[in-house]
């Protein structure tokens, strides 16, 4: 069973603790600037939104890299970048229309979500289960439904 990663905006208070894990994971430190998430500010409205690589199907990062350093991982859907034949072009960078793949300027190399190898620790981190890591055949209607459902069971309770 693939899964993947759920971000609910909704549920996020800004705290960071998902782009801390993330870089500690991959770079060995606690440093957002290193981190592979990174949560969005709306400052005027004072909400937060996490975003990160959404692994999509088509790839257009993998597609786009001349040297295949972007592979699939078929055990969990990822799409890994490989230090060992990554250039550094940023052809990915361009070719991605959500901007979630960035250049890291210590190694000359891309970065971007790997799932963490199917144990995001983005997702454990996470004190407000504002990002999960769920069955990725658990999307659009099903979920539109389950959030309708939990809507208008808060608004009886009221």
């Amino acid at each position: 069973m693939q899964k993947s990663l759920h971000i609910d905006p909704l549920k996020c208070t800004g705290c960071l603790q998902c782009e801390m894990a993330c870089s500690y994971e991959h770079e060995g430190v606690f440093n957002p600037s290193k981190s592979r998430i990174k949560v969005f500010t709306f400052h005027e409205a004072g909400r937060f939104a996490p975003y990160t690589c959404t692994q999509c199907d088509e790839a257009w990062c993998l597609h786009a890299c001349p040297v295949n350093a972007i592979t699939l991982d078929a055990a969990t859907g990822a799409k890994v970048v490989s230090d060992n034949q990554c250039v550094g072009c940023k052809v990915c960078t361009i070719a991605c229309p959500f901007g979630t793949i960035n250049y890291n300027h210590v190694t000359g190399k891309v970065i971007k979500c790997d799932l963490c190898g199917g144990d995001p620790k983005c997702a454990s981190a996470c004190p407000t289960d504002a990002i999960t890591y769920i069955d990725a055949d658990w999307t659009g209607l099903d979920r539109m439904r389950a959030s309708a459902e939990r809507s208008l069971s808060g608004a009886a309770a009221s």
